[in-house]
């Protein structure tokens, strides 16, 4: 693998942050204060959306109906301001050290996120000095459609310059392991949240594995 390899490309949420739970407690509250039910762990299985798409899935399954603009952006901001009012997520025990390895390589790695929580996006560069180039960020800014769609990962791939077979796709959420497979890149999920590791294979992963630092620890074995 190591041979073509040129870039890896990183979740945010679940992998390089340990901001799942907040992510997930904000979006239960939340839509609980607007009378929907939103549990944590369907939390879990929404991640790598879109805020305005998880909404929708909601609105449609409770209410009939898909949400308006106004209604996306208000319940986005609600949940944007409760998530920044919980403690500040740390970085993922291994996402840094593997970080260290993935540039020592000559590789560049570059984030691919559905989030648009600004919070966490300006801590990149704190959390992770000189690791990540905004060019070559895909956000929630940046796509229509968001994961399980592949539009993330192409777009990755568009902006580093990049064929499916020189990349690697780091996920820890379903939807994500499911945008990197469609897109034709080898995907490596790593299990950080409360979810079964069969969910994650299911989704298409091509290896699986428990933790960001046990990924670490295996990574030379892995690229050999």
């Amino acid at each position: 693998m190591r041979k073509k390899l040129k870039a890896v490309l990183f979740d945010m949420d679940g992998v390089l942050f340990n901001s799942m739970p907040y992510h997930s407690e904000a979006w239960h509250q939340v839509m609980k204060t607007h009378g929907l039910d939103l549990s944590r762990e369907e939390a879990y299985m929404h991640e790598g959306r879109t805020g305005a798409s998880t909404i929708n899935i909601v609105f449609q399954r409770e209410l009939g109906k898909e949400a308006t603009q106004e209604e996306i952006e208000s319940i986005y901001h609600e949940k944007s301001i409760l998530f920044n009012s919980y403690p500040e997520a740390e970085r993922m025990p291994g996402a840094w050290e593997l970080l260290q390895k993935v540039k020592s390589e000559g590789l560049t790695p570059m984030v691919v996120t559905g989030s648009g929580q600004l919070s966490l996006l300006e801590r990149l560069e704190h959390n992770f000095p000189g690791m990540f180039h905004k060019e070559l960020m895909v956000t929630a800014f940046d796509v229509k459609y968001g994961k399980p769609n592949p539009e993330p990962y192409l777009m990755a791939l568009k902006k580093g310059g990049l064929k499916a077979d020189e990349a690697v796709v780091i996920e820890n959420a379903p939807l994500g392991v499911e945008a990197g497979h469609k897109a034709g890149i080898f995907t490596i999920a790593v299990n950080t949240g409360p979810l079964d590791g069969q969910v994650l294979l299911d989704a298409g992963a091509d290896l699986l594995f428990p933790s960001m630092q046990t990924l670490c620890d295996s990574w030379d074995t892995i690229m050999l």
